[in-house]
């Protein structure tokens, strides 16, 4: 998986848009992040999951899929082994990550400053 795969793949589910957060590419829907390329670095990826999804994608795969450091991981961030994901494993992730913030609450417009 490259970089663009990852960002063509987040961008394919309705509503997706991409963004920048904290000098990354962002990927929102419904006005929250569901994903990010290049944190810690541009070998990687991440997907805002659930402590539970995170748990069951770790373990199923666990040269691709591994908690983001601190406590955004114990959160459900998890980070993307890009070299090492196929497509399959990338959009089950992501899907699941976009699921879960169109379950949300629609996210209050930001200011712009």
């Amino acid at each position: 998986m490259t970089p663009d795969g990852f960002r063509k793949l987040a961008l394919s589910l309705e509503g997706a848009v991409e963004g920048a957060h904290m000098g990354h590419a962002d990927f929102r829907a419904n006005g929250r992040i569901f994903a990010t390329l290049g944190s810690p670095n541009d070998t990687m990826g991440m997907v805002s999951l659930t402590p539970d999804e995170q748990t069951i994608v770790v373990e199923g795969a666990p040269a691709i899929f591994r908690p983001v450091k601190g406590g955004w991981g114990l959160k459900g961030a998890t980070n993307v082994v890009l070299a090492a994901a196929d497509k399959a494993a990338v959009m089950s992730a992501l899907t699941l990550a976009w699921k879960g913030v169109m379950a949300k609450k629609p996210a209050r417009p930001r200011k712009s400053s």
